[in-house]
């Protein structure tokens, strides 16, 4: 590429020889002139060098081109501990290596007969990483000679060279004062309009990039892994972490771990539904409640209530065999110990990334506090025990009565989601003995599901109705709590927006699973609701499985599908307006994208971890969530990879070692998905009571269990019988209803039978049984897998017993090259 090519793509100063390395925006109109001013003369005093340019298409609009010097970049590399390349890696001795490199032969060879796996990039698409096979070291201006410099223009990439002109833009003061300093001020006080790193160039090219080769790494990344035809290959996670940093790179590859994750979890859960499509109509309970003809169900209203036969709801029996049958308990078992080797593998892979990441030793560096916090707490002052230095400081009963009010604003909010359950449930009511008794037959005859399908779309509603007031709500009780850094923010502000959108999306789920049908008394003493309206209650046995599931669809509709579609959307419509401005230099194009969201990762982080709670919680209800979860996957990481790198400016390279607090959510998530799905398959699930009857009261009472042989007469077991003549509506003759209580005609009729103490003892049991297995296994397995590979663990004494050595060899040759040019002695040690 020529100079002047390079100097009018964007990327470089007038000169064409001055990389820029960061840029400001600023308002010609803009009243905060002298801050600017003293500002930018204080990093030209640091080092920096600065240009100015005027945008094209707003005359108001001014772009400040920063570089940094070789010096200078040596200078801060040194303050910052970065560590960079010295000499190629070599983890084996001799032998060792003979051996290992005879074996790695053979296996190659082995390797070459078989296909190639069409998930991996071809290794001559991407570059060379150098860094990633090198053993590193903190940079030092004294032992500069120990590092592998080619070319100085090159030592620092891009990103490292950024994330040195960020900290510098943070620390430099634009005001006399010991506040008076940093970018992000400057930004929220209105004398900037933006900071960012630009782009490495277009995303796009004329010419095709297997015969002409990418024009830089945001075209590499583009055409490598933000396409939508890359959805089946790996992702290429070092050059991520190169162009975007550490913090960006771990959540891509733990999303994507997470999604190649789902496929053993969607297999199996694929094979249980269609276990229970294939056992369908063989089924022993839905045989018997399609062909009971003869047996009449007691009305499920008060008024113009048409009595039904059982047969009628066969529909609903067989449905629900396909989320409530023989692999439920082995799901839920399964979805459990998978939760736990989910997150148990994923400690391994992050410590392989942090190992090649060099990130190991990185320690994060002392956060500078957010400016509100300075503001109101000026006036108190203590010495920061880690800096020795004064800082404002919060009172301990402040603290505790901001943590306070913030805790009670949380439970408003959970409790105004609970409120409008509640009015869910009132409508449920309502409707339900209106299309009881509605006068079209079609609506009269299929009541219980209009009730329910009626009901999921009002709750929709809510929930996408609430999701826009819980992010000011959150933000406005975390300002309150006035956090100390920005960290503490973040983590503040995600787990309030965590509890708030899994309460409400989960709420209407807990409430059809374990309250739906549960009170609502018997025939002849029904409970009402403010002595109006009867309880629901759930006339077919498994019917609350098959509402789980529409529950459970509805909302993973709504949170998941919907979004990625509108932003699909967005991003179609903003690619072609963006289309005219390919001429823009690159400053521009890139002040015309889109900044990243204001709290980086935290929306896309909450949206997989409340995904990670679908595919865990109810899963015994749902056995197709993790499928489903993992084609939302399969398009969420090209979706994200897409907006990072075509539609947002170029984020700051941060770096980071973990994924931060989510990963104390997804374990508390776990937990609690062990005990919803052992409530569910002992409460709300036929699994139980069908236990109890094959081996306690079936045919097979003494024979052993036969499976659905063994079940003949279930259905007549499960349900009680009923005098009509008792409601004093004109009815004569016997109903039946869902209960295990005496007929009328015996000695304490409709009291609770021996079989429903069996059945409630068996649920208890089974809950306890359930809990502690699974835990107890989830417990050895975590026991079983180390956090970190042993390999890696060999590897790491390995590397820096050498890098030891080797800085030792390499301070020994230099001074052995410095006597015999000058002719003086050196000693042999440290300068």
């Amino acid at each position: 590429i020529q100079t002047d090519a390079m100097a009018s793509s964007g990327l470089f100063f007038k000169d064409g020889k001055k990389r820029i390395d960061y840029i400001l925006v600023y308002k010609k109109s803009s009243l905060q002139v002298e801050k600017r001013s003293t500002f930018e003369k204080n990093l030209r005093a640091e080092g920096l060098m600065l240009e100015r340019e005027p945008a094209v298409t707003n005359s108001d609009i001014m772009f400040v081109k920063i570089h940094c010097p070789w010096e200078t970049l040596c200078k801060y590399a040194e303050r910052m501990n970065i560590r960079m390349p010295f000499r190629k890696k070599c983890y084996y001795t001799d032998w060792r290596s003979k051996t290992m490199g005879s074996l790695q032969r053979n296996m190659r060879e082995l390797k070459s007969w078989l296909p190639r796996n069409p998930m991996k990039l071809d290794k001559e698409a991407l570059p060379d990483l150098e860094e990633t096979d090198c053993y590193t070291a903190p940079f030092s201006r004294a032992r500069i000679h120990h590092f592998t410099i080619n070319n100085k223009d090159s030592f620092f990439s891009n990103s490292t060279r950024s994330r040195i002109v960020h900290h510098m833009l943070q620390r430099t003061k634009y005001e006399d004062g010991k506040s008076k300093m940093g970018i992000n001020r400057l930004l929220n006080n209105g004398t900037y309009e933006a900071a960012f790193p630009p782009h490495e160039g277009s995303h796009k090219s004329r010419h095709p990039i297997k015969t002409h080769g990418a024009q830089n790494h945001r075209h590499l990344l583009y055409e490598r892994w933000a396409r939508w035809g890359m959805w089946y290959k790996y992702q290429p996670l070092d050059l991520i972490r190169r162009y975007f940093g550490e913090k960006i790179g771990l959540y891509f590859a733990w999303l994507g771990w997470y999604t190649g994750m789902l496929i053993p979890a969607a297999l199996v859960g694929l094979f249980v539904f269609l276990y229970g499509l294939f056992t369908m109509d063989s089924s022993q309970v839905s045989k018997e409640i399609c062909e009971a003809n003869e047996t009449i169900m007691c009305p499920m209203c008060e008024r113009n209530c048409t009595l039904q036969k059982l047969n009628e709801s066969c529909i609903y029996a067989k449905v629900t065999h396909l989320f409530d049958n023989g692999g439920t308990v082995f799901f839920a078992i399964f979805m459990a110990i998978w939760a736990t080797v989910f997150l148990e593998f994923w400690k391994r892979r992050r410590a392989v990334l942090t190992y090649d990441w060099d990130l190991i030793d990185w320690e994060d560096e002392e956060e500078e506090l957010r400016p509100q916090f300075e503001a109101k707490y000026s006036q108190v002052e203590r010495v920061n025990p880690i800096t020795g230095k004064p800082e404002p400081f919060q009172p301990f009963p402040d603290k505790l009565s901001r943590l306070m009010v913030s805790v009670s604003g949380i439970f408003f909010m959970i409790s105004l989601v609970l409120t409008a359950v509640f009015a869910v449930v009132v409508y449920r009511l309502v409707a339900m003995e209106q299309f009881a008794s509605f006068k079209w037959y079609f609506i009269k005859k299929y009541w219980q599901f209009a009730t329910s399908g009626t009901g999921v779309c009002i709750n929709f509603m809510i929930i996408m109705s609430l999701n826009v007031v819980y992010e000011k709500v959150a933000y406005l009780l975390t300002d309150l709590e006035h956090p100390r850094t920005e960290s503490e923010w973040e983590n503040s502000f995600a787990l309030k927006m965590f509890l708030f959108q899994f309460v409400n999306l989960n709420s209407s789920i807990f409430y059809i699973a374990f309250f739906l049908g549960r009170f609502a008394g018997r025939p002849g003493k029904y409970n009402k609701l403010f002595n109006r309206w009867r309880l629901e209650e759930v006339s077919n046995p498994v019917l609350c499985s098959c509402e789980i599931s529409m529950s459970k669809k509805e909302t993973a509709v709504g949170h998941e599908l919907c979004p990625n579609w509108w932003s699909r959307r967005k991003m179609k419509r903003r690619g072609q307006l963006m289309e005219h401005k390919i001429s823009l230099p690159q400053w521009e194009k890139d002040w015309n994208l889109q900044p990243m969201n204001l709290h980086g990762l935290m929306d896309e982080y909450l949206e997989m971890v409340l995904q990670f709670g679908f595919t865990t919680i109810f899963v015994a209800a749902f056995p197709l969530a993790p499928l489903l979860a993992l084609l939302n996957n399969i398009i969420e990481i090209r979706l994200d990879a897409y907006k990072f790198v075509t539609q947002w400016r170029r984020p700051m390279p941060a770096r980071a070692t973990d994924i931060g607090i989510w990963y104390g959510i997804l374990e508390g998530i776990g937990v609690l998905a062990v005990i919803t799905n052992a409530f569910v398959i002992a409460i709300t699930s036929d699994y139980i009571p069908r236990f109890v009857y094959a081996y306690k009261y079936g045919p097979c009472t003494d024979q052993g269990y036969r499976q659905e042989k063994c079940l003949k007469g279930y259905v007549n077991s499960s349900l009680s019988v009923f005098d009509l003549s008792e409601l004093g509506m004109g009815y004569s003759g016997y109903c039946r209803y869902r209960d295990y209580r005496a007929p009328p005609w015996s000695s304490a009729p409709y009291e609770f039978t021996l079989q429903f103490w069996h059945v409630l003892a068996a649920r208890l049991a089974f809950i306890i049984v359930f809990e502690h297995l699974v835990f107890g296994i989830k417990s050895f397995i975590a026991y079983l897998i180390p956090d970190m590979p042993k390999d890696l663990c060999d590897r790491m004494r390995r590397e820096k017993y050498l890098v030891q050595e080797m800085m030792y060899e390499a301070e020994l040759e230099h001074l052995q090259r410095e006597r015999k040019k000058n002719g003086k002695q050196y000693h042999h040690e440290w300068p």
